[in-house]
């Protein structure tokens, strides 16, 4: 089994399409550890603020099935095949890590947005603080201690989760 690091974020109805998202997660990897949820602007576009978080489940897929299942959950929520990258989105699920995998396809991993992006960043030191980036060499919460906070406006926010359901 191996473990994997979500990113989830959202922009479009964002408590509508995330518990959605996180539901369809747990059906298809089981439990769930979940991330706060932060808000953030948008990245590299114009757009209304976005909710994020990261989750981490295990799973017996390889890299190539878990980013595809992905993409089906994606879709099944109305995200929009070969829509810009830099857009509004109802559902984005990225693969972060997947163990300490390091490679370039089927996608890169470790996931650059883990050193980039605060709104990836935060969650993941979070609920992985004393995990070591496999190319950084540094723990999550060390990463997260150096990042320039100014750079990226990002806070926690309540998020409430439907009642009954767990992770």
């Amino acid at each position: 089994m191996a473990r994997i690091y979500i990113s989830l974020g959202s922009n479009i109805e964002p408590s509508r399409y995330l518990k959605a998202g996180l539901q369809s997660l747990r059906e298809h990897f089981g439990p769930l550890q979940l991330s706060s949820m932060y808000e953030s602007e948008a990245v590299g576009f114009d757009g209304t603020n976005f909710l994020n978080m990261v989750a981490c489940a295990q799973t017996s897929l390889n890299i190539a099935e878990v980013v595809a299942q992905f993409k089906q959950i994606e879709q099944n929520h109305g995200r929009l095949v070969g829509a810009k990258k830099f857009s509004p989105r109802t559902l984005d699920i990225d693969l972060l890590l997947y163990d300490d995998v390091v490679c370039q396809t089927p996608v890169v991993l470790p996931r650059a947005e883990i050193v980039t992006n605060a709104f990836v960043l935060w969650p993941l030191a979070e609920i992985a603080p004393n995990l070591v980036h496999p190319l950084q060499q540094k723990t999550y919460a060390v990463m997260w201690d150096e990042y320039d906070k100014a750079s990226q406006k990002l806070w926690p926010v309540a998020f409430e989760w439907p009642h009954g359901l767990t992770f």
